[in-house]
């Protein structure tokens, strides 16, 4: 790597994306002091020194309708920031997460000569596998949160790297039950379920329902059973409330504003859409039951037409070395079978512990101190010499 001092521009996306962006500067900067960071940057990477040129912000955006609203911006934000990383000419270019956006960005600057990275692959191994030709082209060296994703990677040519996992690191069994419920102001004893319907309407609006069922399911066959549930966002809270008014009145039920992970850790056992959150609930330690419905279109083509490539969705079913995590789909999500799956893992030790000792093996594989390898992965390529982007840069034109 050169010895004059390094430039690199950083394209972060999400919360997730600067949690990460941040231990990556940092450790950037531990490594090589007089490294030069900018770019589109969270709260946490300013902190660690990274200038910002445009705040994340600009890139958090979810769900369909939303994107299609903002796809003019986001195009034209795209478009203005490739002119100024080719003015720059950053000695590599580090986009993080954020895919539809970040892989097309760095499609065009490899072409044009920029070195490019990208950090935390797409789950091009579940869906949408043709992706792949795409980060080919777009990306040196793509790096990975999960220790299989290089392994497929292989499979089609591209060079990946395992860092590990940003959560794994900050998150951990330590947190008692006892402790938990204390700092949500809950009674210690007692069962307590911990129900989270998703955190974006479309999840509250197939699993609200089906899983206030459940939980007036279990209140009629455990006594003393209580619920909480985390409030993602104040506008998912009506319809939460009015999912458990209509369908369990009677069941003792605390809602809480945001702090999921404290009302994962106080759970003896945690009901959950299928997402991020069922990685947290398995770091902190909790045993789970999964569900996930949509509409009938995307079950059909996920499910029936196969586009859906692994056999389970939970992450921790991906993750560990047996799928010990209950998963019911669509029609299986019914109210009586959610509440069966959930009333085992509170009557029966043997099966929380099953669940438990996987999810501590995973603990220990994915805490790998992510922010550190992705710096040393990224400095790595910088003391490589470049290759020809002739190919790369035909098929990368607008």
């Amino acid at each position: 790597m050169t010895t004059e001092r390094p430039t690199v521009a950083f394209v972060a996306g999400e919360i997730s994306g600067d949690i990460l962006g941040g231990a990556i500067v940092a450790a950037l900067k531990a490594q090589r002091p007089d490294i030069h960071c900018y770019g589109v940057a969270g709260p946490r990477m300013v902190a660690a020194g990274c200038e910002a040129i445009a705040s994340i912000d600009a890139l958090s955006v979810m769900g369909l309708a939303e994107v299609l609203r903002e796809l003019p911006h986001l195009l034209r934000f795209r478009r203005e920031l490739v002119q100024r990383l080719l003015r720059d000419r950053p000695d590599i270019v580090v986009g993080i997460d954020a895919p539809d956006f970040n892989l097309g960005l760095e499609l065009r600057l490899r072409a044009r000569g920029l070195r490019t990275v990208h950090v935390v692959s797409p789950t091009v191994w579940a869906w949408r596998a043709g992706r792949v030709k795409t980060i080919a082209r777009a990306v040196e060296r793509i790096l990975c949160l999960f220790p299989f994703e290089p392994a497929w990677y292989a499979q089609h040519h591209v060079r990946a790297e395992y860092v590990g996992h940003p959560l794994a690191d900050e998150l951990d069994d330590s947190v008692s039950l006892e402790q938990a419920r204390q700092q949500l102001a809950l009674d210690t004893t007692g069962p307590l379920v911990t129900v989270m319907p998703g955190s974006r309407g479309g999840e509250i609006r197939y699993l609200a329902e089906p899983f206030a069922r459940a939980a007036h399911w279990l209140h009629r066959r455990v006594p003393g059973i209580r619920f909480v549930t985390p409030v993602a966002k104040p506008a998912l809270r009506a319809p939460i409330e009015a999912a458990i008014r209509a369908h369990a009145p009677d069941v003792p039920w605390r809602l809480i504003d945001g702090d999921s992970r404290t009302a994962m850790r106080a759970g003896d056992a945690v009901l959950l859409a299928s997402g991020t959150a069922t990685l947290e609930c398995l770091l902190v330690g909790r045993p789970m039951v999964v569900a996930y419905r949509g509409s009938a279109l995307t079950a059909f083509l996920m499910l029936t037409l196969g586009l859906l490539k692994t056999r389970y969705v939970s992450l921790p079913n991906l993750l560990c070395a047996e799928p010990v995590v209950p998963e019911l789909l669509q029609d299986a999500a019914r109210p009586a079978a959610l509440g069966e799956q959930v009333l085992r893992l509170l009557q029966d030790p043997a099966a929380r512990q099953h669940q438990l000792a996987q999810f501590a093996d995973v603990r220990a594989r994915l805490r790998r101190d992510a922010g550190r390898r992705a710096a040393e992965a990224i400095l790595g390529v910088l003391s490589t010499p470049l290759q020809s982007t002739a190919a790369v840069a035909e098929s990368g034109t607008r």
